[in-house]
């Protein structure tokens, strides 16, 4: 407050040394790591866990052990390349880990800097029936059982994306308090797929931030739950929205 006043009061003030900014950066981490994001407790962080190993074993044991072969052949008769996509994405506490999907797209050499966007060419034919019912998603449920991942909480970025928005998002890294997830708060309200600019992230940011301090076992029950009806719709054709990331 006091900076914004002075800044209001006299505009030929210059902005502080480097030193000082990033001395202003440190205590202002401080301040949101303080104040911005509730720490769990141990109960729900461990009982999260449990879920989460539960399901990921479900999915994996009854839908993966016969769905994956068929996607598999598929993927291998529609375009060249890997069946899984393995990319780097930023986890919890910031820590990087390999995130799986099915492979959607032709082999390119702008899949780690560029998202999907409507109508992308590199997108092949099995690749848009993937997106479209979110099978393309199945196999971070392996991320989840490995404990990368939680079936609930924010959804990890691309490192390129962390690099640059880390920058330029005010409180973007408190996103990475949390475990990231499949589905998370900002998907349910609507914001999945290609970032639609800046303004667009700093919303998703700020239902990020708002899980962060709100997250409980009946939250999270209520984002999965939000999440399996907006896909069943999606792919009926009830519910149209971008390419998920």
């Amino acid at each position: 407050m006091i900076i914004q006043q002075a800044f209001r009061t006299n505009t030929s003030i210059q902005a502080p040394p480097q030193s000082e900014l990033a001395g202003l950066r440190e205590m202002f981490e401080e301040i949101n790591d303080r104040y911005l994001v509730d720490n769990p407790s141990s109960y729900y962080l461990k009982s999260k866990r449990i879920v989460d190993i539960a399901i990921s074993l479900s999915v994996i044991l009854f839908i993966l052990t016969w769905l994956y072969p068929i996607i598999a052949l598929l993927i291998k008769l529609s375009s060249k390349g890997p069946v899984l996509f393995v990319q780097e994405r930023t986890g919890y506490l910031g820590l990087e880990f390999d995130c799986y999907k099915f492979r959607t797209m032709y082999l390119n050499n702008e899949a780690n800097t560029k998202q999907a966007t409507t109508g992308d060419k590199r997108i092949t034919p099995i690749g848009h029936f993937l997106r479209l019912t979110h099978i393309d998603e199945l196999p971070q449920f392996f991320n989840v059982l490995l404990g990368d991942m939680s079936i609930v909480g924010p959804r990890p970025h691309m490192l390129y994306h962390t690099r640059f928005y880390s920058k330029t998002i005010p409180y973007y890294n408190l996103r990475h308090h949390a475990v990231p997830g499949i589905t998370g708060m900002a998907q349910v309200k609507g914001f999945i797929g290609e970032i639609g600019g800046e303004r667009e992230l700093r919303k998703r940011i700020q239902w990020d931030i708002y899980y962060l301090k709100h997250r409980n076992g009946w939250l999270d029950f209520k984002i999965f739950f939000i999440t399996f009806f907006q896909v069943f719709e999606k792919a009926l054709g009830l519910n149209k929205d971008k390419n998920d990331n």
